[in-house]
């Protein structure tokens, strides 16, 4: 992939700077109509673009098509998100000559955008985390202009994907320098470290996440940076739910793990059941059932089948389903699905060889015994996940459960009941975060119109005038957005509420 000249980087970084104001300024329905119509940019070149996907990654058409029609959602879904208006979090207190601590002067609050962001793109979805995946739709739908920094993982399809998008805003009216994209590992950290970047977002690995948010925050100005690193997302089984469907589990996990193989942030990495739990059988038989899948690329083959090697060689485990690599004469790894298991007492033991993210098609059932605190075992062995799963028996209410429940909330962003982690809705109450490593900001979602937060930030108004407000503010309320009022007289009543 060859890389962006330092005298180009400049010039992008100036041009983001430059379009920056112009893009904020947009009508809601102008910019919403925008972003519709490089959804539309990308439906037409479909069939172009998922062959250089196929070709570079070697993921299935089925899966590229679906991702891409994913990433198309999520880019009208924000364009709605626009023109309702109800994330500029709209508030205006009324001047009040009678307030109970002394006069009041009108203020007005809402969120604007914190200019350009750069976008680290993601090797493991080509469409909806990277050049036009849900960071940049959601910068976008926020105001800000967007240079992606296009993933070494898919260089052609990262190309052509920005002309696109970019042709698309260009012919919608949009600012020059709306949306651009870098290339190279440093000339990403420089842009990164470029004062007029205002945000960073990143989907990748620990190390690199955790080195780019240093990055970002050891700047003269720090700026937000938004990662998305490492997560095993722990499953928990109770024996009620064995019982009541206890094939369908096995099937399912070896599903859920075999996607994509494995190279999901959202895969289930260790998956808990009671001993004596029979799953043996029907998680082997769905697993030889998998067809081998050729991994993104070349280090992340590498890196499986080490990972994977030194997991089968702990102690106390104990081979499911072998599962296989196959490393062919261009490094490109062929793989089927891998899962073992170990006691709880051996996991907590071989915690250092066990408990790192195995990023591919790997996954641990860990046994415990009926009476396992599961919930005091949880916070010793993990951090926090992006996922957390619970598979309970359909009545099931114990004491244990509910605490198991509680532990879970506090330790992942997302806690899913009867299902499996892998397939992130699209939708506006999704959240796609999770404490430390999961993300390096657990406030904020990658995924849902809750995204759009992340590239806003609060100013208030006080005593303008109607005609020196910016729209969304005035009276008049010309964008017709949602309108909080706090009115004069009423913070004599304050407390009211609670009688």
């Amino acid at each position: 992939m060859s890389t962006t000249a330092t005298q180009d980087l400049d010039a992008i970084a100036a041009a983001a700077a430059a379009a920056a104001e112009p893009f904020a300024a947009t009508n809601p329905r102008e910019r919403a109509a925008a972003i519709v119509a490089v959804a539309a940019a990308l439906e037409g070149a479909a069939d172009e673009l998922v062959a250089i996907a196929e070709r570079e990654t070697g993921l299935s058409e089925a899966r590229l098509r679906g991702e891409l029609t994913r990433s198309c959602v999520q880019l009208r879904l924000f364009a709605d998100t626009v023109v309702d208006g109800g994330y500029l979090d709209v508030r205006i207190d009324e001047a009040d000559p009678g307030f109970v601590l002394g006069p009041r002067p009108d203020v007005r609050r809402y969120l604007i955008p914190l200019g350009p962001v750069l976008n680290f793109a993601a090797s493991n979805f080509p469409f909806a985390f990277s050049v036009a995946g849900g960071d940049s739709a959601a910068a976008l739908a926020a105001g800000c202009p967007v240079i992606v920094k296009g993933h070494s993982g898919h260089p052609e399809l990262s190309a052509r994907t920005a002309q696109i998008v970019a042709a698309a805003l260009a012919d919608a009216g949009m600012p020059h320098g709306v949306f651009q994209l870098v290339t190279g590992q440093q000339e990403g950290v420089a842009m990164l470290k470029d004062p007029r970047v205002k945000a960073g977002s990143f989907t990748g690995s620990i190390p690199a996440g955790r080195m780019l948010a240093d990055i970002a925050a050891e700047r003269p100005a720090p700026i937000p940076f938004f990662g998305e690193l490492g997560s095993v997302n722990p499953v928990f089984v109770t024996r009620a739910a064995l019982e009541e469907r206890g094939d369908a589990i096995a099937t399912g996990l070896v599903t859920s793990v075999a996607g994509s193989a494995g190279q999901l942030c959202t895969k289930p990495g260790f998956v808990f059941v009671p001993a004596g739990h029979g799953l043996d059988p029907a998680i082997a038989d769905a697993a030889a059932a998998v067809p081998e899948h050729r991994m993104l690329n070349q280090r992340i083959a590498a890196g499986f089948a080490d990972r994977r090697a030194a997991i089968l060689a702990a102690p106390g485990v104990r081979v499911v389903a072998a599962g296989s690599v196959r490393l062919d004469q261009d490094g490109h790894g062929w793989v089927t699905p891998s899962i073992v298991a170990v006691s709880l007492a051996d996991l907590i033991a071989g915690r250092a060889e066990l408990l790192d993210e195995c990023f591919g098609p790997l996954s641990i059932l860990v046994e415990y015994d009926e009476d396992a605190d599961l919930a005091a075992i949880v916070p010793t062995l993990f951090e926090g996940n992006l996922t957390a799963t619970v598979h309970a028996g359909d009545s099931e209410d114990a004491p244990a459960l509910r605490a198991l429940v509680r532990v879970l909330t506090g330790h992942a962003g997302r806690v899913l009941f009867g299902g499996w982690p892998t397939g992130v809705a699209v939708t506006p109450a999704m959240q796609h975060g999770g404490p430390w490593p999961a993300t390096t900001n657990d406030s904020s979602t990658s995924v849902g119109t809750a995204a759009i937060g992340r590239f806003l930030r609060p100013v208030a108004y006080q005593g303008a005038a109607e005609h020196l407000l910016p729209a969304p503010l005035r009276s008049a309320n010309p964008w017709n957005v949602p309108q909080r009022f706090a009115p004069a007289g009423e913070s004599a009543s304050w407390g009211s509420a609670s009688r």
